[in-house]
């Protein structure tokens, strides 16, 4: 993500992306007809992983008290868009979970990962001085 200037927000994304390469091997397989690899199990410990990093950043920004327009700097505005496509995977995870077992720790993960990705794009901005745009009603 460009624009990204704290190295452990830079860490966390690789350790993201590398957990969803996890996540893609578990979703791919037909657990009617294999077992899951080792692999391509999404734990509790990368969960709580995931949480602690939003407890991180949420310590680090004043806190919301009205809702936000996604936006800002160019790297808030990717994490805003990666944030919608995290609720679109959860939501398909969810219509599969229908049909099939889904583990359900590997939803929990995707569910924390849109927060995530929130709390970073509002980090982003943070760091780059520049303030959220706050949701006003129209009248």
């Amino acid at each position: 993500m460009s624009e990204l200037s704290d190295q452990q927000d830079v860490d966390m994304l690789l350790l993201v992306q590398r957990t969803l390469f996890v996540l893609g091997g578990y979703l791919a397989t037909d657990t009617s007809q294999r077992d899951v690899r080792p692999g391509n199990v999404i734990t509790p410990e990368m969960v709580a992983t995931l949480e602690a990093e939003i407890d991180r950043l949420q310590a680090l920004l004043p806190p919301l008290r009205l809702f936000i327009l996604p936006g800002g700097t160019h790297a808030a505005a990717e994490a805003h868009v990666c944030r919608t496509v995290c609720r679109r995977a959860e939501r398909e995870m969810l219509r599969l979970a229908e049909e099939a077992e889904v583990d359900a720790t590997a939803l929990a993960y995707v569910n924390r990962l849109s927060d995530y990705l929130f709390v970073l794009a509002r980090k982003a901005n943070m760091d780059a001085g520049v303030e959220d745009i706050i949701w006003k009603r129209q009248k």
